[in-house]
């Protein structure tokens, strides 16, 4: 076999063009990717560290051996020309596709780029753009496609496109709930309404944690039980749901908790108990003011409706036991150092209820971590109940199996009296 026959020749620039291109790639990967990336390790984190990412490089390199053959193959003799165009347009489509996957690549670079410098600031509330890849990746995905599919049939994009067109409706039905999801997202990202670390509840998903992941069609929630669960963003536009957020950036947590004090107890003071709960430093001050602002009222209705009448309970301005009760809550919360002390602290009596008589603590705590919250809750609560007899207070609660067992005893015993006195 002859170098002059024309197949030898065609063969011969054919592995030619194989070799160029190899060597190509291999000084693009290994000496030019390699040089750039060592300049993307010592630039600040951006868009020179991004697109001179070792990972971005690699992917880069495989571009060449492609646009090699792409152009070199016109240059090869004694080629068919079908050959020529066939091998042209699969190493376009190729291009596209190495193309394609270094812009994939990018997108992965720059959101991990992004989530360092979110942990690096300490921030781990930091906006999630990881829809916005997803929606990237799909876009230059959808557009590689049509390329390829026009290069493979050497037809013009436009045409595949068009083509496209007849199909919208079943590519709108297909892609429903991505195109609602990228609608919702904007809406999410626009409004600031969620962030990775947020604390949500979507009652209707069972849902109640921390946001762990935001991605173009779901959003990822772990609960505080471990499980997780996924949800549609486009839900959560459609469906309303809380975010504990400004909670956790203002500094403290709301208690709203009722006493509920048994009705039957709630009577005046007489002059010795007002004495004694006078020696309460906590409202010392308040005691010995109202026990003041008493007497002289009593002194004023002496002299207007005299002494007869002015000793009539009724006509006198006396101290409840519930009213001193409600000042020492208020007094005892405004001195607890868990107590935020710039936000509503407010003790009011609620309508009464067959329950009892609720008495109401509204305030907030100095901390929003959920230990210590409960932590301090616990330790007022503890405190109140404890302290309830010092002012001839009870607390409500239904009688349990004790207190009917002990009534029972009661009735027994009285029976048995009354058995004995009338055979006596």
């Amino acid at each position: 076999m002859s170098l002059s026959q024309p197949a030898v020749q065609a063969a011969i620039g054919v592995l030619g063009l194989l070799l160029v291109s190899w060597v190509a790639q291999w000084l693009a990967r290994h000496v030019l990717a390699r040089g750039l990336a060592r300049l993307g390790t010592a630039s600040r984190p951006g868009l020179a560290a991004v697109l001179l990412n070792p990972q971005v490089l690699n992917r880069a390199a495989q571009i060449v051996p492609t646009l090699i053959i792409q152009v070199g193959i016109g240059f090869i003799e004694h080629l068919p020309a079908a050959v020529v165009t066939v091998v042209q347009n699969v190493a376009a489509a190729l291009t596209v596709l190495c193309v394609a996957r270094t812009l994939f690549k990018v997108l992965d670079v720059t959101l991990e780029v992004h989530q360092q410098r979110a942990l690096a600031h300490d921030d781990g509330r930091s906006r999630s753009i990881k829809s916005y890849i997803q929606l990237g990746q799909l876009v230059v995905g959808a557009a590689a496609v049509v390329v390829m599919i026009a290069a493979l049939a050497d037809k013009s994009p436009l045409i595949v496109l068009s083509g496209f067109g007849a199909m919208s409706a079943v590519l709108m039905l297909v892609f429903q709930d991505t195109i609602k999801s990228f609608a919702a997202g904007l809406q999410i990202e626009g409004n600031d309404m969620l962030r990775v670390g947020d604390w949500i509840e979507v009652p209707q998903a069972g849902a109640d944690g921390d946001v762990i992941d935001i991605a173009l069609n779901t959003v990822k929630v772990q609960n505080f039980d471990k499980t997780i669960v996924t949800i549609p963003t486009w839900k959560l536009m459609s469906e309303s749901f809380k975010n504990w957020r400004g909670m956790s950036e203002s500094g403290g947590r709301r208690i709203k908790r009722t006493l509920m004090i048994d009705a039957g107890s709630i009577r005046f003071l007489t002059d010795e108990e007002i004495e004694r709960l006078g020696q309460i430093t906590l409202i010392a001050d308040y005691v010995h003011e109202k026990a003041s602002a008493v007497k002289i009222s009593r002194s004023m209705k002496a002299s207007e409706l005299g002494e007869a009448l002015a000793r009539v309970p009724a006509n006198q301005r006396r101290l409840t036991n519930i009213g001193t009760f409600r000042a020492y809550v208020h007094a005892y919360l405004k001195a607890n150092s868990g107590i935020h002390e710039d936000m509503t602290l407010m003790v009011r009596m609620l309508q009464p209820t067959a329950e009892g008589v609720p008495l109401e603590l509204y305030c907030f705590t100095n901390t929003t971590r959920w230990a210590d919250y409960e932590a301090i809750q616990g330790d007022i609560f503890d405190h109140l109940l404890a302290v309830l007899p010092e002012f001839g207070l009870r607390s409500f609660q239904a009688p349990g199996g004790a207190d009917l067992l002990g009534l029972i005893g009661i009735l027994d015993s009285a029976a048995k009296s009354a058995s004995i006195s009338v055979s006596e």
